[in-house]
């Protein structure tokens, strides 16, 4: 039956979305404005997009059908124009029954699913510049991807979770997979699967061992099913219906499964007070120099930073080039070990010959980006302004340095701006460069190639946000800037170039002490976007001046401000009881259920205890008695 015979009723319509043709071919036109719709014929929904210059047509020139091998055509001329790294596109089949008069050439593009054949969707990556859809349908055959240029996919996907669900793949969370609302669907496909055939316990198990190879069995098409069957015994558990789909997930949901809505129930931000800065050292230290309680000197640099003639003493420690526990003749043995040390590195690359260098490429090439990066960082500096001043030499020596203690890594874009900082507290080439390989340890998967590490701490950054500010993260993604991709830099070198140079110093020190959690510096970044609602919400900026705004934030921020702001998001979210797994992993709260570990609830409360009188203590200090009083009713976890 033609599709065309029947009433059409329109249900959502969005226009501004680009259909990419041919991305690689300079020479043609690569996009196609269109209009994407979910429309009902004859009571069944249908997802259809259209090319903006055939509107007036009465229906889409491309129809997928519902089984391979109902008089389909395949079009071996179709080409998904963009890279295959991103998804896998198949073959276009045209209905050959359909009765429409003859079309432009970008007819050829347009299409309508039916809803019920819809298999899953996936969503662009934070890398790309805008969103873009792809959708399967069950024949296996993915539609051309789908690019929203002015924003509005959560939007159509919100119009199309009235048909259908949407369950995120636990493999991967750009994935969703389409189920109808009817509670035989999964059910059905679990049969096909035969995930019961060898026992659902064993494939529990397994699957507990080992869940990324066990999803990869069979798991993709599942979405919530094991939720129950992964609790800790004794815990109850409610089903949720395809009804409550909307609702909020569960506190101790597996934390396989990524979310698609927190709606975590948060309590108040309490208010922080920030401390005076560690002012006296030499009482921490006991008669052989060591340091007597080194938790109780984070705490304090956590919550106000050292004072500037101390820097160059504890910054050691946080750092890792001395031991917390060792001793004065220790630590002078250690210097003259790790000063041979560095020395012998320095010689390998200083005794490289011209001619030997020119057979190394590698090497070559580390040194033009050390060159080129060392003569533009924090030229504003006195203690690295100037042509010939002797502080560019050490930057210039200490990163080569780096390059022999690690090779494999070598030197990235970004490292000198983590180094400046060092050298010049330290205002010794040897102790910086010992620093900066401890400062290294903490952020080194920054600087990898494949940038897995920074598009993870982009999708953490995403998951806090779900959860302290929901609404301002409807609205990024509402236009295209859901990613967060704009506080890569942020994120990369840890807010190196949005503070003046001396809050840098402050704010590193802070970090180093990885309290609360060694992920505080997301929580810094939330504090900041946060900050910016007011600008975001009800404006009408779009990707470009989003990222415009975010970049031109650059020393314009208040960094106690920003640190009350993301210590009160940790307090906020640690005092949630239903707080998802997912940001408990985050944040560091989430530990395992051991069977050997009955004290833990004992200890997180004693932890909480004691974090609250830490949080009292400060506030009485500044004479904010009245938070004091608002702090004292609300349990407060401290930092381990």
């Amino acid at each position: 039956m033609d599709i065309c015979c029947f009433v059409t009723q329109l249900v959502f319509e969005k226009e501004g979305v680009y259909l990419h043709t041919n991305a690689k071919r300079s020479n043609q036109d690569t996009t196609i404005p269109g209009f994407i719709r979910i429309v009902e014929r004859g009571g069944e929904p249908a997802l259809e997009w259209s090319a903006l210059e055939d509107e007036g047509r009465n229906a889409a020139a491309v129809f997928y059908t519902k089984k391979d091998g109902e008089g389909g055509v395949e079009d071996t001329n179709f080409d998904p124009g963009y890279e295959p790294d991103w998804a896998v596109i198949s073959t276009v089949k045209r209905d050959r029954v359909r009765e429409h008069p003859p079309v432009k050439e970008t007819s050829q593009w347009s299409f309508s699913l039916p809803l019920s054949e819809l298999y899953s969707l996936r969503r662009s990556r934070f890398s790309l510049g805008r969103n873009f859809l792809v959708f399967t349908s069950r024949g296996g055959h993915p539609l051309p991807p789908l690019h929203f240029h002015r924003g509005g996919t959560r939007e159509l996907l919100r119009a199309l979770q009235r048909y259908i669900i949407l369950a995120p793949s636990p493999v991967d969370g750009r994935l969703f997979l389409a189920y109808p609302h009817d509670s035989g669907a999964l059910s059905q496909s679990f049969d096909e699967l035969h995930l019961f055939d060898d026992g659902s316990s064993d494939l529990v198990s397994r699957f507990i061992q080992d869940p990324y190879a066990t999803t990869f069995g069979g798991f993709s098409k599942v979405t919530n099913f094991f939720r129950g069957a992964l609790r800790p015994p004794g815990s109850p558990f409610h089903p949720r219906g395809p009804q409550d789909h909307h609702g909020p997930p569960s506190a101790d949901d597996e934390p396989g499964f990524e979310l698609i809505t927190c709606g975590v129930e948060l309590g108040p931000k309490p208010d922080v007070t920030r401390g005076q800065p560690l002012d006296k050292w030499e009482e921490f230290l006991d008669p052989e120099g060591r340091v007597k309680d080194p938790q109780r000197i984070k705490e304090l640099v956590f919550r106000g930073g050292i004072t500037p003639s101390l820097r160059k003493d504890v910054w050691k420690f946080l750092l890792g080039f001395y031991p917390w526990n060792s001793t004065v003749k220790e630590r002078e043995d250690i210097l003259r070990m790790k000063t041979d040390e560095y020395f012998r590195m320095k010689v390998q690359w200083k005794s490289v010959s011209e001619e030997q260098e020119m057979r190394n490429s590698l090497l070559r090439g580390y040194r033009s980006l050390i060159e080129r990066d060392v003569s533009r960082t924090d030229r504003h500096n006195t203690f690295f302004s100037g042509n010939d001043n002797p502080g560019l030499t050490l930057l210039n020596d200490v990163l080569m340095t780096y390059c022999m203690f690690n090779f494999d890594l070598g030197y990235v874009q970004g490292m000198s701006d983590l180094l400046a900082p060092l050298l010049f507290v330290t205002q010794n080439e040897v102790e910086s460069f010992w620093c900066l390989t401890g400062f290294m340890e903490m952020v080194h998967q920054n600087f990898e190639e494949s940038q897995e590490a920074m598009k993870q701490q982009l999708l953490q950054l995403s998951l806090l946000m779900k959860a302290l500010d929901p609404e301002l993260l409807d609205y990024l993604d509402s236009q295209d800037s859901g990613s967060l991709c704009f506080c890569f830099r942020w994120l990369l070198i840890w807010f190196k170039r949005e503070f003046s140079f001396e809050d840098i110093l402050s704010l590193w020190e802070v970090l180093w002490t990885r309290l609360p959690c060694e992920n505080f510096h997301l929580l810094m970044a939330a504090s900041i976007l946060e900050s910016q609602r007011g600008e975001f919400i009800g404006s009408d900026h779009d990707f470009n001046t989003i990222l415009k705004h975010i970049n031109e934030l650059t020393m314009k921020l208040d960094l106690q401000t920003v640190l009350r702001g993301a210590e009160a998001n940790y307090l906020q979210l640690a005092c949630c009881k239903e707080l998802p797994v997912k940001v408990q992993e985050v944040i560091g709260l989430y530990v395992p259920p051991s069977p050997d570990d009955e004290t833990s609830p004992e200890s997180e409360s004693h932890e909480t205890q004691q974090l609250q009188s830490q949080s009292q203590a400060a506030a009485t200090e500044t004479s904010q008695s009245s938070n004091s009083t608002a702090a004292a009713a609300r349990p407060r976890p401290t930092y381990p």
